[in-house]
C-alpha cells in the first residue's frame, strides 16, 4: 500500500507543477520526517536538479536536526542551503518589545519563527518562480497545529492527506527500497517542532498513534465523541481531540490544496461536522 501510496504523491506533485507552469520547487528543511518526505518525493517528482531545499535554523534548532537535513540533502543529491533567521527573529522581537509588555516567552513567539521561514520561502518562491510545497500532515492540519501564514505557506501540500502515523510507515518503506535514503535518526527522534527550548509534539498533542486512530473516527465514520468512546477510547481525550480538530477549521479554509490519497482529504470543498461535535463537546 505505501509503495501505491508513494506513486500517487509523485505523479501529483509533477503533474501539478507541470499544470501550473512551475519547473522547480522548494520547501523548508528542518530535520524533522515531514519535511524529510516531501523532499525526497519532490525529488523524484520533479529530479534532483530542480529541487532547492533550505534549512532556517533559530535559536531552539538542535544540532542534530540541522545536521540531518544536511545529510538528507546530501543523499537526494538536491541544492541545500542555510538560512538562519535569528537575526530576524531578534529584531522582530525588539520591535514588538514595547507592545508585547515584558509577558512571558509563548505562542506568538513560537509563531514568529514559523512566519519569519515562510517569509523567506515565498520570496525565494517570487524571485525564482519556484513552486513552494508545504510540509504540513493530515494529522496537523486535523488538529490546527500548524501556523497561518508561516509553515502552511506553498502552492501545494503533498502529504496533507497523510496522518503522522502514515508518514513514519511510508518512509520506512522508502528506506526499506532505497538503503536508508533517509537517515535514520530522523525516524527515530521524538517529533519536534523546535519553537521552543526542549519542545516535543507530545507536549501539545496526544500520541500519534491514539491521535490518528481517534481522528480516523471521527473524520472517516463521522463518530462523535461518545460513539468514539464507545470504541474503547477515554471520553475526555475523544472530547478533547473533537473539538480542537472542529475549531481548526479556519486554518483549513486557508491551507494549501493537498493531494487527496484516503478516502476524505481535507479541502476540496469538505468541511468538518463543527455544529454537530460541538454539542457533544461542549
Amino acid at each position: 500500500m505505501e509503495d501505491i501510496i508513494e506513486s500517487a504523491l509523485i505523479l501529483g506533485i509533477r503533474d501539478y507543477m507541470l499544470k501550473c507552469g512551475f519547473v522547480r520547487c522548494h520547501l523548508g528543511l528542518s530535520g524533522g520526517i515531514d519535511s524529510a518526505l516531501v523532499a525526497y518525493l519532490a525529488v523524484q517528482a520533479a529530479g534532483k536538479e530542480n529541487v532547492a531545499c533550505f534549512s532556517m535554523p533559530s535559536r531552539f534548532s538542535s544540532q542534530g536536526s540541522k545536521d540531518d537535513a544536511a545529510q538528507l540533502a546530501a543523499h537526494l543529491g538536491c541544492r541545500y542551503e542555510t538560512l538562519p533567521i535569528e537575526p530576524v527573529f531578534a529584531g522582530i522581537l525588539e520591535t514588538l518589545a514595547p507592545v508585547f509588555e515584558d509577558r512571558p516567552f509563548d505562542i506568538a513567539e513560537e509563531n514568529l519563527q514559523a512566519r519569519i521561514r515562510g517569509t523567506l520561502l515565498m520570496a525565494y518562491a517570487n524571485k525564482f518562480n519556484s513552486m513552494l510545497l508545504a510540509t504540513g500532515n493530515k494529522s496537523e492540519l486535523a488538529m490546527g497545529y500548524c501556523t497561518l501564514y508561516g509553515d502552511m505557506n506553498g502552492a501545494l501540500a503533498p502529504i496533507g492527506d497523510l496522518f503522522k502515523t502514515e508518514v513514519f510507515a511510508l518512509c520506512r518503506r522508502i528506506n526499506e527500497r532505497s538503503d536508508g535514503v533517509i537517515p535514520e535518526a530522523v525516524l527515530t527522534k521524538p517529533p519536534s517542532a523546535e519553537l521552543r527550548l526542549n519542545q516535543t509534539d507530545q507536549d501539545s498533542l496526544p500520541p500519534y498513534e491514539e491521535l490518528d486512530a481517534i481522528l480516523k473516527l471521527y473524520l472517516y465514520e463521522n463518530l462523535d465523541a461518545g460513539e468514539i468512546a464507545e470504541r474503547g477510547f477515554d471520553r475526555t481525550l475523544a472530547r478533547q481531540i473533537v473539538k480542537s480538530a472542529a475549531k481548526a477549521e479556519f486554518k483549513r479554509r486557508q491551507a494549501p490544496p493537498v493531494l487527496k490519497v484516503s478516502q476524505k482529504a481535507f479541502g476540496m470543498g469538505r468541511r468538518m461536522p463543527i455544529a454537530r461535535n460541538f454539542c457533544e463537546v461542549n
